[in-house]
């Protein structure tokens, strides 16, 4: 991998992997069904073995824009807005929570009668991903769980809660002042705060951000980010449910980690391997938050990598990113 120079750089990285899809676009080949009598929207396309992607937080399932369709060359690819966030609905009493998310999860997918899948996930997806191991692990314990996960990738999230580093944004939302700061937060600040944890070299450009913004901003949406925000305290509350099946080496794992993120970079990365020896972990070491949206063609190349490996396919050392330190 070629460390970017600057932003225009990264810019043309990302364009070589898929072209760029508005939000509109995205919304307009997707399509929706309904969860607890709210709409959830989802999209999916291509063949082969399922793979479910699955969103963060602050943003939704556009952010998997950029690979979307190299992986639909390969597998029978599936999205979805978690409730409150992109174009699903967005009620102001929710039920926004890991477990609601986990549960949407599960019946998209009985929808569309998958019951063995791939995960690809990041930042509160990550948090999903792990609830669902969890109950796959329950699963095996004969309790329950409707999908078998077959591998997990995880992408930049807080994975081990103590290590998590909430921006100063993240710390106001999930305070008393929350509700005051969502109904504050505008175009301009919400850009600011996600650029923040992007790289310094692979920032989103200003269209980027109108996009981010239209997705988060629909139907209302920031309005409820002081609710969507209490993910964190689940995660601190479940630590052990959720780092359990992460750690669990029958589980094929990987991790994808970009090194400038300031929330969960290279420190996730180094706990992992500590944790768990022999951990397939793709370092980019000039790259933030979002792998999948600042460095597209590197997070499909290492997914590739170790989806060969965990088929057992390629018995030499996983062909990762080379170090950029």
């Amino acid at each position: 991998m070629t460390s970017p120079s600057d932003a225009a750089v990264g810019a043309a990285a990302k364009g070589s992997v898929t072209a760029a899809i508005s939000p509109s676009q995205w919304r307009a080949t997707g399509q929706a069904f309904v969860w607890r009598g709210h709409r959830i929207f989802y999209r999916e396309h291509g063949t082969g073995e399922p793979l479910v992607l699955l969103h963060g937080f602050p943003t939704s399932s556009w952010d998997w824009r950029h690979v979307w369709n190299e992986l639909a060359r390969s597998y029978h690819v599936v999205t979805f807005d978690f409730l409150g966030f992109g174009f699903s609905d967005k009620p102001h009493d929710g039920p926004y929570s890991v477990f609601s998310y986990a549960d949407q999860a599960e019946a998209l997918l009985a929808r569309l009668g998958i019951a063995r899948v791939h995960v690809l996930a990041h930042d509160l997806g990550d948090t999903v991903a792990q609830e669902l191991m969890a109950r796959g692990r329950e699963r095996a314990d004969g309790r329950g769980a409707f999908a078998e996960l077959v591998t997990v990738c995880l992408l930049n999230g807080g994975i081990f809660p103590e290590l998590h580093r909430p921006r100063p944004i993240q710390r106001l939302l999930d305070s008393p002042l929350g509700a005051v700061v969502a109904r504050l937060t505008d175009r301009e600040r919400f850009g600011r705060g996600l650029s923040a944890v992007f790289g310094p070299h692979t920032q989103p450009s200003p269209v980027e951000l109108d996009g981010f913004w239209e997705c988060a901003s629909f139907a209302g949406g920031i309005r409820n980010y002081h609710l969507l925000i209490r993910y964190m305290r689940e995660r601190r509350r479940h630590r052990d449910r959720w780092v359990a099946p992460i750690l669990d080496p029958r589980m094929p794992l990987a991790l994808i980690d970009g090194h400038r993120d300031p929330v969960s970079g290279k420190h996730i990365a180094d706990r992992l391997r500590e944790q768990r020896p022999g951990a397939e972990i793709y370092d980019l070491p000039d790259i933030g938050h979002y792998p999948q949206t600042e460095a597209p063609a590197e997070v499909l190349r290492a997914y590739a990598a170790f989806r060969q490996r965990a088929a057992g396919l390629d018995g030499r050392a996983h062909d990762a990113p080379p170090s950029q330190d």
